[in-house]
């Protein structure tokens, strides 16, 4: 019978000094995750997320990120949001770093390998950072969102649009609507 080998946990720190070259991983409470590519249809209203937000951002001095930068959620957890939004990271200070622990708003665009992890792990996470006010699902598949705001130090509204649905962001003060999301 073979026996799992002991490895040690990884920190968010040890993590992020790994090169994984053309690879993505994401770090799960110390054991590194390998990523899958998306599809075209993922990259589309990725792209459109970050078009629509980055003109309403700009001179704001908040920022959307795509998957390239991570979100420190754990001491042993780092995250690739589809999108995040930072604010306040606009200074040469932050112009080499790698992840932040602190983002206003986070996109997860799911698919049907991700949405297990996206909506049950990931959630939890994010609402444990204090920074954040928004996490939004963006369903590819049913052009369905998912909305998570929060309404209190603890208290959460949780939202599942059964039809289309524009979106509010209280921290950025923009809006997004569904139409520019799903956009073809």
């Amino acid at each position: 019978m073979a026996t799992q080998p002991d490895y040690p946990l990884l920190t968010a720190e040890e993590f992020l000094d790994i090169d994984f070259g053309e690879r993505k991983a994401e770090l799960d409470n110390g054991v590194i995750r390998m990523m899958a590519g998306g599809t075209a249809r993922h990259a589309r209203v990725q792209f459109n997320l970050l078009l629509s937000l980055g003109g309403r951002l700009r001179g704001t001095g908040c920022t959307p990120y795509n998957s390239d930068m991570a979100a420190r959620t754990r001491d042993r957890s780092v995250r690739y949001p589809d999108v995040s939004i930072y604010c306040g990271r606009d200074t040469a200070v932050d112009d080499d770093a790698k992840a932040f622990d602190d983002p206003q708003v986070v996109f997860e665009v799911l698919s049907a390998g991700t949405a297990r992890t996206d909506l049950r792990i990931k959630l939890e996470e994010y609402k444990e950072l204090p920074s954040i006010d928004t996490i939004v699902f963006v369903d590819i598949a049913t052009e369905r969102l998912r909305v998570v705001q929060r309404t209190g130090p603890t208290s959460w509204t949780d939202i599942a649009y059964q039809e289309p649905a524009d979106i509010h962001l209280p921290s950025v003060a923009t809006d997004l609507t569904h139409a520019e999301i799903f956009a073809r």
